[in-house]
């Protein structure tokens, strides 16, 4: 997910337009239209490879994956019209008999490739779990290998790309020019009129087809980051063919979508702040500063330099502009690892060195060739969709101008990142009254870690108000996006109750603590600074 996404990550408009209860018992009452079964087959060499690279160290999962398409309308309101397939995983459980059932997960994004995240979670998953669940991941659609998958401009990400400036006339009147070919690339693209539908609610009905056509009377679910919005819009769609839900780095429904990513442009801030300070708490390993301030003014004493001279690999075939800088670090950001924390203050600190060769390896991107914008292009074909975003730039330009006087990090990557939304060519519609509706389900299950920059904690808050009966397990302190499978077996303990057995938390919420800071690996460590970091943002 890229910002509500990763990184960090919408109609069937009969939805908000009936307003969400009337819609959602209509919704509910019936399923429109027969669903075929999925036909389940072996997945592709290429498929497989990627899986076992990837997950295989933890559980043999490209061993048994299977792979399937699922034919769904365009348009729901349509039900016997044009078709579009969703690409679909399963990971078969481990256990004897028959499994207790079906997991079906989403990434977030929007615009991430649920097909991979099956078997992923599935390794991650407990034996106790592997043996009692299949997991059933999917593209949605307009994504990877789901068809039509929508693509606009693979040039577009090329590197250098222009410096996201700070507001000033030169990089709007660039980056405006940008957006708006942008724009139109996307519109030529859509063929079959995708973009009209690829709202969140054309979503869950794909999610309600999915529970169908693997005949479950109710849908359990995992949903990471936006994935969260996904679930809870389900659950006010479809209320009563809701089983286990669980939702990890929760998306707050009243911010979507502009709000959410100026409330992310403060938290992502704050979270590189402190990263700033570990990385001078390590000066012994990384040499860039023995105080956060001496950091902070490395990074974007560098972040300008490059915005004035990108640097090149040495045959040209990467380069590393103040746009790409900002935007690799920005994982660091995302949650505490020590694999990610030490890659990106080993970059910075190669640059430093001189070692230019290994800086554009870590922070570059490729010059020339395409670059695969279908994440890019589902994450604004959804958010712009979802909600109508204001269609004025100077209202942009005043509140990201106020926000970048507290959050020079994030805040004008994060406008361009969505600047489509100021000239997308769909129609909006408008958000679920997420959680307005009768029959609610009382059992979902949240994760939320308070200092999650992608999905900050007060959008938790938000969403457990909505969802009346929800219980919410909280990892105070942590900064990481999405706590579930992340190293507390605290929180694995609250996931594996609820899907096992049904157990809820004894209270509405309860907090676990957090796992602590990471260290630099052994094999680049050497006699670190001793001390506590002083959460504190000075």
């Amino acid at each position: 997910m890229k910002r509500l996404v990763i990184v960090a990550a919408t109609a069937g408009l009969g939805v908000s337009a009936l307003g969400a209860t009337a819609a959602s018992a209509a919704t509910d009452s019936a399923d429109a239209y027969k669903v075929s079964k999925v036909k389940w087959h072996a997945c592709s060499a290429d498929f497989v490879k990627t899986v076992a690279a990837n997950y295989d160290p933890i559980f043999p999962v490209s061993k048994i994956v299977q792979c399937g398409e699922l034919q769904v309308p365009l348009d729901y309101a349509k039900p016997h019209g044009k078709k579009i397939s969703l690409f679909v995983t399963k990971t078969p459980h481990t256990g004897s008999g028959k499994a207790k059932g079906s997991i079906v997960v989403n990434p977030g994004g929007p615009g991430g490739e649920g097909g991979i995240f099956g078997p992923r979670v599935f390794a991650q998953n407990s034996p106790a779990m592997r043996a009692a669940y299949d997991v059933i991941g999917f593209d949605p659609r307009g994504v990877g290998a789901s068809k039509p998958s929508l693509r606009c401009d693979t040039s577009y990400n090329n590197e250098p790309r222009p410096d996201y400036g700070n507001g000033d006339a030169k990089s709007v009147k660039i980056w405006l020019k940008r957006t708006y070919a942008y724009d139109a690339a996307c519109k030529k693209a859509d063929k079959i009129g995708l973009l009209n539908h690829i709202r969140t609610t054309d979503s869950a009905r794909d999610l309600n087809s999915i529970r169908l056509a693997l005949g479950n009377k109710k849908l359990d679910y995992y949903g990471a980051s936006y994935g969260t919005y996904l679930g809870s819009v389900y659950a006010t769609m479809f209320p009563t063919k809701v089983g286990r839900m669980v939702l990890d780095g929760v998306v707050g429904p009243s911010d979507v979508w502009y709000k959410a990513n100026l409330n992310q442009d403060y938290a992502f801030n704050t979270n590189m702040e402190y990263y700033f300070g570990w990385v001078a708490k390590y000066d012994s390993v990384y040499h860039l500063g023995k105080t956060q301030k001496e950091v902070r003014s490395f990074f974007y004493g560098l972040r300008a330099k490059l915005a004035k001279k990108p640097v090149y690999s040495a045959d040209k075939s990467l380069a590393a502009s103040s746009a790409s800088l900002t935007d690799t670090i920005q994982n660091a950001a995302y949650r505490r690892s020590a694999s990610m924390w030490n890659m990106m203050a080993s970059g910075l600190s190669a640059y430093k060195k001189g070692d230019i060769a290994t800086f554009v390896d870590t922070y570059g991107g490729p010059t020339s060739g395409p670059v695969d914008d279908n994440t890019f292009a589902v994450y604004n074909a959804v958010q712009c969709t979802d909600t109508q975003w204001p269609t004025s730039w100077k209202k942009w330009h005043a509140d990201n101008t106020r926000v970048n006087k507290k959050a020079p990090f994030l805040t004008w990557s994060n406008v361009w990142f969505n600047s489509p939304c100021l000239g997308w060519p769909a129609k909006a519609g408008k958000p679920v009254n997420v959680g307005a509706v009768k029959n609610l389900p009382k059992n979902i299950l949240m994760f939320q870690a308070t200092a999650d920059a992608a999905t900050p904690y007060q959008g938790a808050l938000d969403m457990q108000r909505r969802l009346k009966g929800s219980h919410l397990v909280v990892q105070d302190g942590d900064r990481t996006h999405c706590i579930v499978h992340r190293g507390s077996s605290a929180v694995d303990a609250y996931f594996d109750a609820y899907f096992l057995t049904g157990k809820l938390p004894a209270k509405r919420t309860v907090h676990v603590p957090q796992l602590g800071d990471p260290t630099p690996p052994a094999g680049v460590r050497s006699a670190a600074a001793g001390g506590v970091l002083n959460d504190v943002i000075k």
